[in-house]
């Protein structure tokens, strides 16, 4: 951004040389890139971060120097004569893409002269690097440096219909701009348009068929308040920018908009004649209001580690256009200005406080108290997962929110709403904001078998995005694992993770029929009575959906039902002394009886010697077991803690398994 020196002393006299003003501009933040004499000015080039927008201006930056050198800010008034003639009898307009063009303002001004500008003006915009062109267009590049809002002026009578309507482009539709090239559009982008084509690309850049010209009489000035994103997705696609465009995409201040037509307009009426026409038309959203930021006193010293009294925190914040609300010992609460939407924290206002005092004046040896943190239940529980699954030789991934349309169809069992849609891609076609963690994981298991590594096993804990009818959309902590194995390892692998947390809960499974998964291969999980996710072996149509040579088994749960299972207080469990005995049995069931039917039976009835029960293998022979029967096998590892378990005891304990399997599943043992 370049300031020009003589321009900037109109707003306050700095009493410093340029040398003083750039230097101190640089300490309060803004680099300082050069001072070259331009005529008889000096041209001072700051660099402007990204959060200033404000400073896109010369007088946003005369407000910085004002505090700086302590320093009465002046600035015009504003305040053009009108006529009589209502603008509301000249022109209309239609805000029909209020998300992309949330404020559309418009006057009028009738029987202007275009000619050229006055030296004064001329030099102004020359210093700034900006060639003169005739007085009007002259005029609105003069306010859009001066206060950083771009303004475009339309030859009124080349209007269509007289009028503004603010939509979409159409499909197919083209627009000449001002730089003498065309450009085609599409129905993402803004325009703005008269009653039947598009005059100017919304943010970016104006038509030629309307622009200033010698023989403009009538003009009609628009300043406008536009979405930063649509501007910059315009912008980038159409490989078009501008001066508008580079302040649009970092956010203007919203009470500026009628300030700066107001200024253009006096400006024009000075230089150009004419007639303003009364009032002004002014559709869409009002600026919002301003938000209050609380500031406590013993925190400047504790964050900078220097004192300043509450006096000179409230010259600084003052001096920078904050408004006081309350003052009392302990704190104070100031209204943030509409220019300054960088300001939303208490910590925000220590660090203006911080720039204007300057840096130097911090110590370098100054100690900061600081206070460890510590961390969440959240993040114990998350650090325990990690450690878990690292030590049964997975590795974590760290994949994209966004897939494409295919992967995000292909599971999503937890939500039936459409995805969301992201305007811009993260990678080409990854547009969908994903609603399970499951693709994204079997995406990244296909890269690495494109490398030779097959034994991928991956998980990942992030969150997904479930759309809702209203407002913005769930977002759930999800953990997803993605292994080689079968559905009886991965299930194990969940087993042994739930075991390092110790939840009070058991887990379960009932079958869950998906398209992702091989028949009979899919499960819902629970912990208790909650449904906490789904476990699964990858069908052939899966494999062949994510172009996959080799099988593999997924599993995803809700991080939030682990953190409130999990019992992250070590509990030390004595050891018994006593040898363990084991016993096999081979249960024959009907073929709809599930094993994790018969494992929770066994499970409730088994009583307090079992120490493990082992699934070891589901066999089927219509002939010796009978149409419809299959044989389970699994085998029970008992424990005594008192004393050494004789074959009795055992012999008891299989007895009233079997029995219990017998009576609830119609169970028989194979001998």
């Amino acid at each position: 951004m370049i300031v020009s020196w003589k321009w900037l002393q109109e707003y306050l006299a700095a009493g410093a040389a340029v040398e003083e003003f750039a230097r101190r501009m640089m300490l309060a933040g803004f680099n300082h890139e050069s001072t070259e004499p331009v005529g008889d000015d000096w041209a001072v080039d700051l660099e402007i971060t990204s959060n200033r927008p404000d400073c896109l201006g010369q007088i946003g930056l005369a407000r910085e120097a004002a505090v700086l050198f302590e320093k009465q800010l002046k600035l015009p008034a504003a305040r053009p004569a009108a006529g009589k003639t209502d603008v509301a009898s000249l022109t209309k307009v239609t805000l029909a893409a209020p998300q992309a063009c949330p404020r559309y303002l418009a006057r009028v001004i009738c029987g202007v002269r275009v000619g050229p500008s006055p030296a004064w003006l001329v030099e102004r915009l020359q210093t700034l690097g900006i060639a003169a062109i005739n007085n009007l267009v002259d005029i609105t590049n003069y306010v859009l440096m001066e206060c950083g809002q771009p303004l475009h002026a339309f030859d009124y009578q080349k209007l269509a219909g007289k009028e503004i309507v603010v939509r979409h482009a159409k499909p197919g539709e083209t627009l000449m701009a001002i730089d003498h090239q065309t450009y085609k559009l599409d129905p993402a982008m803004c325009v703005i348009a008269d009653r039947d084509n598009p005059v100017a690309i919304a943010g970016v850049m104006g038509g030629a068929a309307t622009e200033i010209t010698a023989a403009t009489v009538d003009v009609l000035i628009e300043a406008a308040e536009f979405d930063p994103l649509s501007v910059r997705t315009t912008s980038r696609k159409l490989a078009l920018r501008s001066d508008s465009s580079y302040r649009f995409e970092r956010g203007l201040d919203p009470e500026g908009v009628d300030w700066a037509s107001r200024r253009c307009c006096e400006l024009i009426l000075q230089l150009a004649g004419g007639e303003l026409a009364s009032g002004a038309i002014d559709v869409g959203r009002q600026p919002p209001p301003h938000i209050a930021v609380v500031l406590r006193w013993n925190q400047i010293e504790r964050v900078l580690g220097i004192a300043i009294s509450p006096e000179a925190a409230r010259r600084v914040l003052t001096a920078l256009g904050l408004k006081e609300l309350t003052i009392t010992p302990e704190q104070g609460e100031f209204s943030i200005p509409s220019w300054r939407r960088d300001l939303t924290r208490e910590i925000d206002l220590i660090e203006e406080i911080a720039r204007v005092t300057g840096y130097d004046a911090i110590p370098e040896d100054r100690a900061v108290p600081q206070v460890p943190s510590s961390r969440t239940r959240r993040d114990r529980v998350v650090a325990k997962l990690r450690t878990a699954l690292v030590c049964a030789g997975f590795d974590e991934a760290l994949t994209l929110s966004a897939v494409e349309e295919e992967a995000s169809a292909a599971f999503s069992p937890w939500c039936a709403a459409e995805p969301l849609r992201a305007s811009m891609p993260v990678l080409r076609r990854a547009d969908r904001l994903r609603r399970s963690l499951l693709p994204s994981l079997l995406t990244a298991r296909r890269i690495n078998e494109t490398f030779s590594n097959p034994q991928a096993d991956l998980f990942e804990t992030a969150k997904v995005y479930w759309p809702r009818e209203a407002g913005l959309p769930h977002e759930e902590p999800m953990l997803a694992l993605c292994g080689g194995g079968d559905f009886f390892a991965l299930k194990g692998i969940l087993e042994t993770l739930l075991a390092a947390l110790e939840p009070m809960a058991e887990l379960t499974v009932k079958p869950f029929a998906n398209p992702l998964f091989a028949a009979g291969r899919g499960a819902e999980l629970y912990l208790g009575d909650e449904h906490v996710g789904y476990l699964g072996e990858v069908g052939k149509a899966g494999l062949a959906k994510f172009e996959l040579r080799h099988a593999v088994t997924v599993a995803e749960i809700k991080i939030a039902a682990l953190d409130a299972a999990a019992e992250l207080i070590p509990q030390a469990v004595e050891l018994s002394p006593f040898p363990p005995v084991e016993r096999d049995l081979n249960l024959v069931v009907a073929e709809e009886v599930r094993w994790a039917e018969l494992e929770q039976t066994v499970l409730a009835n088994a009583g307090p010697l079992l120490e493990r029960l082992d699934y070891r293998d589901t066999w089927r022979d219509a002939d010796k077991l009978g149409p419809g029967k299959k044989s389970l096998l699994f085998s029970l590892l008992l424990r005594g803690q008192s004393a050494t378990l004789t074959g009795g005891d055992a012999d008891q304990v299989r007895d009233a398994v079997v029995r219990a399997c017998g009576i609830k599943h119609g169970a028989e043992l194979r001998t």
